[in-house]
């Protein structure tokens, strides 16, 4: 170990912003238009999804957060996540995947695969102790 290693574990992840892509959100602009110009946006799949389940078509919420939370797997890793480490909700740009991975936690609870939902719900209380409650998954 080096006097560099943090002894507390993996420095927090922290996504780049996407000013353009989160002032369409922002303004509530369809997200099915902003996935058209920004399919990379986590944040605008979780709102698909958060907006399926709502409908009452959990099939469809689980395709949408599926999309949303492998898109951002893939920008966390860009950031220099190891597949672990903290996540913190408190910062915009995490949230579009953290809603992705509530939402597919919710729908795969609704579609009856257990051994997902919890295995999603165990990573976003990983990624940031505070992100079940602020996304209603306590």
């Amino acid at each position: 170990m080096s006097l560099n290693d943090n002894l507390l574990g993996p420095d927090p992840t922290l996504l780049p912003d996407r000013p353009e892509a989160q002032a369409a959100s922002d303004a509530g602009t369809d997200p099915a238009k902003i996935v058209r110009a920004y399919p990379d946006f986590s944040e605008a799949w979780a709102l698909l999804a958060e907006r399926a389940l709502q409908s009452g078509d959990p099939v469809a919420g689980y395709a949408y957060a599926r999309t949303g939370y492998h898109r951002g797997l893939d920008q966390l890793r860009r950031a220099g996540w190891k597949g672990f480490g903290p996540v913190p909700w408190s910062h915009r740009p995490n949230q579009g995947f953290l809603r992705a991975l509530a939402a597919l936690a919710r729908a795969a609870d609704e579609i009856g695969e257990t051994d997902e939902h919890e295995r999603c719900r165990k990573f976003l209380a990983d990624s940031d102790p505070a992100a079940p409650a602020a996304l209603g998954l306590v």
